[in-house]
């Protein structure tokens, strides 16, 4: 099928409803956090769109291991190593003044991102890893219930958390009517309208620029640019024709861990000046929508690049930020 112009998709990951030092800002303080600055540049540039991925239930405190059972064989793979919080605690149904908020942002997507975003073990993060297909099933069944129940919309998508997208998660989310994934993240591979994710996380051996299904039938697309990569990775990916895949996270720093992509400050300063770059280069010959957008619109369709069976293994590894000038404080609310 002839490929589409080229496109801008944004993506956003780890929302849930926690608050300053509850356990750590991710959503919750709403316009006055990391909320506020996406807010920002949505209004800076009118035609953006984003897609944030909630977890329904969120239960990670940190995703570093710190518990002695850490250095015990056997234990330590069946025991969960770093404090969680209590199962229901960020329940998006005890939370619906954020799941309102959420479905009144402008030009925004949510997308599925796991179900408690812990697992046993040292890979706390990676919450889907040897599960079997009943298991998977089971717990992304729940986690739409969740949506549902909430009364948060969404698109059928998923970004699986730590980004592992093992073939029972697939099988799952294929039987369950999930019609499209973000895994493969490579930041290196040089690019061409051939290339293949072969460095970094997540699905390896799919397209680096374009939506692609997996043996499944699940649409899958790449994240390819995020806070260290250069603004020519970016003009290169539209030049090729493909899909601009910038990701973010809403935290910048969680205990024992930092994102070097979080919405903070800076990043989004950066990103202002990107796309205003891109506006003024490309004009209307790049398209700015969402994945739940374009897989929308390729229902039935092979995706923009040949199928091929991609190998799934890891997780994020952190970067380094990129200075830029001071972005204004999202205003804060008047204290009681």
């Amino acid at each position: 099928m002839p490929r589409p112009r080229p496109a801008v998709v944004m993506t956003v990951d780890d929302v849930f409803p926690g608050k300053r030092n509850a356990p750590f800002e991710a959503g919750g303080e709403r316009e006055n956090g990391a909320l506020g600055r996406l807010l920002w540049l949505l209004t800076r540039h009118p035609a953006l769109r984003l897609t944030l991925f909630v977890t329904p239930d969120w239960r990670e405190v940190s995703p570093v291991p710190s518990s002695p059972l850490r250095h015990l064989p056997w234990l330590r793979d069946r025991c969960y190593l770093a404090p969680i919080l209590r199962k229901g605690s960020m329940d998006l149904r005890r939370h619906p003044d954020f799941v309102a908020f959420l479905n009144a942002l402008p030009r925004t997507e949510i997308g599925l991102h796991g179900l408690h975003h812990i697992h046993p073990g040292r890979r706390i993060a990676v919450e889907f890893q040897q599960q079997d297909v009943a298991t998977c099933t089971a717990m992304m069944r729940e986690a739409i219930g969740i949506f549902d129940a909430a009364g948060l919309r969404f698109s059928r998508g998923l970004q699986p958390p730590g980004w592992n997208l093992p073939p029972a998660l697939r099988a799952a989310c294929a039987a369950l009517g999930v019609e499209w994934v973000t895994s493969g993240r490579d930041l290196r591979t040089p690019v061409h309208g051939d290339a293949m994710t072969a460095e970094g996380f997540g699905l390896q051996g799919s397209s680096l620029v374009f939506p692609q299904r997996t043996p499944e039938g699940l649409l899958h697309f790449p994240t390819n640019f995020q806070a260290t990569s250069p603004a020519e990775r970016a003009f290169e990916i539209l030049d090729a024709g493909g899909i601009l895949s910038v990701k973010a996270h809403i935290t910048k720093r969680v205990p024992g861990h930092t994102h070097f992509d979080g919405v903070d400050r800076l990043y989004m300063n950066y990103l202002d000046r990107l796309f205003h770059d891109i506006e003024d280069r490309y004009g209307d010959d790049v398209a700015w929508t969402t994945m739940g957008e374009i897989a929308a619109g390729l229902r039935g369709s092979e995706g923009f690049a040949t199928p091929r069976e991609p190998v799934a293994p890891a997780v994020a590894a952190p970067s380094v930020e990129i200075p830029a000038t001071a972005l204004p404080e999202p205003r804060r609310a008047a204290a009681a």
